[in-house]
């Protein structure tokens, strides 16, 4: 299997003629098809005799790619979209054909090496020590679940008798954070945030004193705030957080998963103020860092408190132990781990950072467009100024039905991809900007279909 043979080489070069024309054209929208089309379709591509290269690769790009959304389409607007660019993505496929391990310094130093200069570039803009550190890992479930990990191991340091851990964050915090409280088998107490959205030090401070109070048997252990949430874009007052934090002497971990990104745009910097006091923070460059899937850059103030968490030990590891050497898998919960950081690494360093920062801005400046011609539509509704590039929005007298029913045609007539979200219980609508490919003009046809 591993020789390069006529037939390798000649599907080699259709693979890679395919990966061109798709970078070269506009991305197409596409959309799913049923299991049973699908079936019809491909029929049984798991045989004893094998399909042949080329004959699953024709199956791959004429029928299941297309049975795929784009997400770096410029009208692909829902959840979070992904937009990584033509270096990123041409990166991945280096990434791939290197068959590099990017676990250890041992095996993967070069590769360690650049991954290192990519994350110091976020650290750096966070105000971070230089002592700061992490790791890229797959995304921010994963690598909400390793911090608050690590903040639960700090607390167990302090506090011996307690018989349940809890995590605080706000009403409006990504699930991941309930997730990884289930996995911990930890608790969350949810805090009302202000009514502009924003969870503040006051909000928490107050939660969490009357909770202790209530139950001198379970202790707070991390809180978790938001820096751009999933659903509306809103940004926690993290300095005010990270001063409660401090007075409560709590791990401070900021989740900026989607937003964090716009570290790098002078125009918003100042939403972000406090997030060089966190202890540990989170921000996924396949978000709106223009990096392919999969990629969430994990950044501790204090790192080697993260080593003691998450370094396996084994019989066959002990020559990676205690070598002075950085070891990715050594942050995380993982111990395999491909190098995902680099295509990242290698866009940032091929178009320089202050390209990143006009791309950052140009997306903001599309989603005050849009808001814009939203509050300007007669069937529209803004429903708040948007922070960063999530832009929300209700249509008048519309039913949930009815929302989705325009989502499902918008798509099949393969104008955008908008899904219905949600807000205290009513449905709405939201545009999610991270491509700096997606235009005015594109906002301005979506709209037009209400």
């Amino acid at each position: 299997m591993h020789e390069f043979t006529p037939e390798v080489e000649t599907l080699a070069k259709k693979i890679l003629d395919y990966s061109l024309e798709r970078l070269q054209k506009d991305p197409p929208l596409d959309g799913p098809k049923s299991p049973e089309e699908l079936y019809f379709l491909v029929g049984e591509t798991i045989t004893k005799a094998g399909l042949g290269g080329e004959n699953v690769l024709k199956l791959f790009t004429d029928v299941l790619a297309k049975a795929c959304i784009s997400t770096d389409h410029p009208r692909y607007l829902a959840f979070i979209p992904s937009a990584p660019s033509e270096y990123a993505n041409l990166f991945d496929l280096v990434v791939g054909a290197s068959a590099l391990y990017g676990g250890s310094w041992l095996e993967g130093a070069g590769a360690v090496f650049a991954e290192n200069q990519a994350l110091r570039w976020i650290s750096n803009l966070a105000g971070m020590p230089i002592s700061a550190g992490g790791v890229f890992v797959s995304g921010g479930t994963i690598g909400n679940l390793s911090a608050l990990v690590v903040a639960r191991a700090e607390a167990r340091k302090k506090y011996k008798e307690v018989d349940r851990w809890v995590i605080a964050t706000s009403e409006e915090a990504h699930a991941s954070i309930a997730s990884a409280a289930h996995v911990m088998d930890c608790d969350v107490l949810k805090v009302a945030p202000d009514q502009d959205l924003k969870l503040r030090g006051r909000n928490i401070k107050s939660a969490i004193e009357e909770f202790q109070e209530k139950n001198p048997k379970s202790k707070v252990f991390a809180v978790v705030a938001t820096a751009g949430s999933t659903n509306l874009g809103i940004v926690d007052e993290l300095h005010s957080v990270a001063k409660a934090c401090k007075a409560l002497d709590l791990w401070f971990h900021v989740d900026g998963a989607y937003g964090l990104a716009a570290l790098c745009a002078p125009s918003v910097r100042s939403l972000f103020n406090g997030v060089e006091d966190a202890d540990s923070l989170i921000v996924d460059p396949h978000k709106w860092l223009f990096a392919p899937y999969d990629a969430c850059a994990l950044i501790y103030k204090n790192p080697t408190l993260a080593k003691e968490v998450h370094l396996q030990k084994a019989g066959y590891l002990d020559t990676l132990d205690d070598d002075g050497e950085f070891n990715p898998s050594d942050y995380a919960i993982h111990l395999t781990r491909r190098a995902r950081g680099l295509p990242f690494w290698f866009s940032l360093a091929s178009h320089g950072t202050d390209t990143y920062a006009a791309s950052m801005e140009e997306t903001i400046r599309v989603a005050r467009v849009a808001a814009d011609l939203i509050r300007k539509h007669p069937n529209l509704e803004l429903l708040v100024e948007p922070e960063l590039s999530i832009v929300a929005f209700i249509r008048k007298g519309w039913s949930r039905e009815d929302y989705q029913s325009w989502s499902d045609q918008l798509l099949k007539d393969q104008i955008g991809f908008v899904t219905p979200s949600s807000h205290q219980n009513k449905p709405i609508l939201r545009f999610a900007i991270v491509n700096p490919w997606t235009k005015v003009s594109d906002i301005e046809e979506i709209l037009g279909t209400l």
